[in-house]
């Protein structure tokens, strides 16, 4: 409140939203600059590439790789979180893979997905875990749950993802802490026949279960916007994050090259596979996901604050994502068009 008392002494915002500031959890980069085969410079210019568009705390996500380049990008993360480099917040990595589906791979390379190995993933966990806060896998190859019961052990937020999961394997997951599903509708099965027998996949399980968290790409292209509304009303919209899955190439002007190996072109405003058989990744940022959530979906301002903030810190335990007594004084400044007009991390503003 004392923050905000001073903001208006000194600044007119007649008109303007104040709204918490975007929290992203998964994202690939930005501005140019990777967080997989990066340095610590590349993961600054990264997070500050989407805190000018209002992503105040961000998750850089590691995708696919031999474990010696995912630990380095781990520790090029871990270092700029540690020498405070940018003014955004680091929460922390977000490993998407290796131990994913390669029926679901993606734009996942292939060539790194394979099964859980515990030796593997306890070296990596024990070495950086206050630095790993979320890590999406496919529980069909998680035997025993072993995996998800480590990193429920070691307080990381098991997400499931590129999976071909039925709905047996993802409860038995759920149980065992793995809450969140990554980027509901892409690479997440959906109903199978066996013999004639119908068996729920990831997509069913998730609307079945209130306490399931989904996450959804909101760049206007993965997801369109009836099948976002869907979402919203078959989910509680207290359980609902929005997130970019954006790639390094957003904000350039590249239209094509390799990205982890894998050939991409950019049209009709998303990145592609080069066959175009699949989309790659997006090229949004949060300013862009508040204006398509309001005036494409129709979503009040209010429900979009939950999507694209309060839900991921109440699922994450954040002190942000609020504008409430005792929470960081993370905001933006919203113009009546919905373009961001200032930014303030932890009360300063950038």
């Amino acid at each position: 409140a004392a923050l905000l008392d001073r903001i208006t002494c000194v600044d007119d915002y007649s008109g303007d939203y104040i709204l918490p500031g975007f929290i992203e959890i998964h994202t690939h980069g930005g501005g140019g600059f990777p967080f997989i085969n990066n340095t610590v410079e590349d993961v600054k210019n990264a997070c500050d590439f989407h805190l000018k568009h209002g992503t105040t705390s961000i998750m850089p996500t590691v995708t696919a790789a031999c474990i010696k380049t995912m630990e380095k990008a781990i520790e090029n993360i871990k270092k700029c979180k540690e020498q405070k480099l940018t003014k955004s917040n680091i929460l922390g990595a977000h490993l998407e893979g290796p131990y994913l589906s390669k029926e679901q791979a993606g734009a996942q390379c292939s060539t790194f997905i394979k099964s859980p190995n515990k030796k593997e993933y306890t070296r990596l966990i024990k070495k950086y875990k206050p630095f790993i806060s979320r890590w999406t896998y496919a529980p069909e190859n998680d035997t025993g749950c072993a995996f998800a019961k480590y990193l429920l052990r070691n307080n990381i937020k098991g997400s499931i993802g590129h999976s071909n999961a039925i709905k047996e394997v993802v409860d038995v997951a759920f149980k065992n802490g793995s809450n969140l599903i990554t980027h509901l509708y892409s690479c997440t099965s959906t109903i199978v026949r066996d013999h004639g027998f119908r068996k729920l996949g990831i997509i069913e399980t998730a609307y079945l279960n209130k306490n399931m968290y989904v996450e959804i790409i909101c760049d206007g292209k993965h997801l369109p916007e009836d099948l976002i509304k869907l979402i919203i009303q078959n989910k509680s919209i207290n359980h609902i994050i929005a997130c970019s899955d954006s790639l390094e190439i957003a904000g350039t002007s590249i239209k094509a090259g390799l990205m982890s190996g894998t050939p991409f072109i950019v049209e009709d405003g998303v990145c592609k596979l080069k066959d175009r058989s699949a989309f790659a990744g997006s090229i949004t940022t949060g300013d862009k996901m508040l204006e398509f959530l309001n005036l494409k979906c129709g979503i009040k301002i209010e429900d979009c604050v939950k999507l694209l903030s309060s839900n991921a810190a109440t699922l994450f335990k954040l002190k942000t994502g609020k504008i409430e007594k005792g929470f960081d004084a993370d905001l933006n400044i919203i113009c009546p068009n919905l373009k961001i007009k200032e930014t303030f991390v932890k009360g300063h503003r950038i």
